[in-house]
């Protein structure tokens, strides 16, 4: 069936209104995030993109979805091309670092950034972002989990404790990056986590040396 050409038009608009107003999020903020600010970075009347959001809040929900996307595409995705159990965990953490190397983002983590911004404002914001965050934890438990059951991390191993380091990490590292030094920055991150998991596994070899 052929779709409509209006609807593809439309679609190719909303993509890009929301790949321009993410990479203002992390700039800006979230909450500093408006219809008119796309508007003038895309050159496009404002009255256009109400036909997709009606508010700044409906704008901010999809952004966050999209920010979402973004982050299965570019680091979930590649990660779960590596085999399950403790090298796997080590290629989220891989790939995030090099989603922040890549420098896609301006302002480095669109999640990090919003987290931070909104965890004393209560509102649909704030639970939208705990979703975020409770599902990004849980997938990392899982892979913890994962790498326990198929004995390649020890017993005695706590998944979430792993799942918690492993995103601390991360998030230290995307901060620290811009005034720390990058390269420096994301080279101790690798080697943080590959020395910890590493002291965790029953077969260190498996998993890279540290660098």
């Amino acid at each position: 069936m052929t779709q409509d050409g209006r609807l593809i038009r439309g679609e190719r608009t909303r993509t890009a209104v929301l790949d321009q107003a993410l990479v203002l999020a992390t700039v800006a903020g979230l909450d500093g995030l408006s219809l008119s600010q796309v508007a003038d970075a895309l050159g496009v009347s404002k009255s256009g993109l109400f036909a997709h959001w009606r508010s700044k809040e409906a704008l901010q929900l999809a952004v966050i979805e999209h920010a979402r996307a973004q982050w299965t595409e570019r680091i979930i995705r590649p990660a779960l091309a590596a085999p399950r159990g403790i090298r796997r965990l080590w290629a989220v953490h891989d790939t995030r670092l090099a989603f922040y190397e890549a420098e896609v983002l301006p302002g480095g983590c669109f999640f990090a950034n919003a987290h931070f911004e909104y965890n004393a404002r209560p509102g649909v914001i704030r639970d939208r972002l705990a979703v975020e965050l409770t599902d990004w934890m849980t997938f990392l438990t899982t892979l913890a989990a994962d790498a326990v059951a198929l004995g390649e991390l020890r017993p005695g191993a706590e998944p979430g404790g792993v799942a918690y380091e492993t995103e601390s990490l991360g998030v230290c590292a995307v901060m620290q990056a811009p005034v720390l030094g990058r390269d420096v920055t994301f080279r101790r991150a690798r080697r943080a986590q590959l020395e910890h998991l590493r002291a965790l596994a029953t077969d260190p070899t498996i998993l890279p040396e540290p660098t």
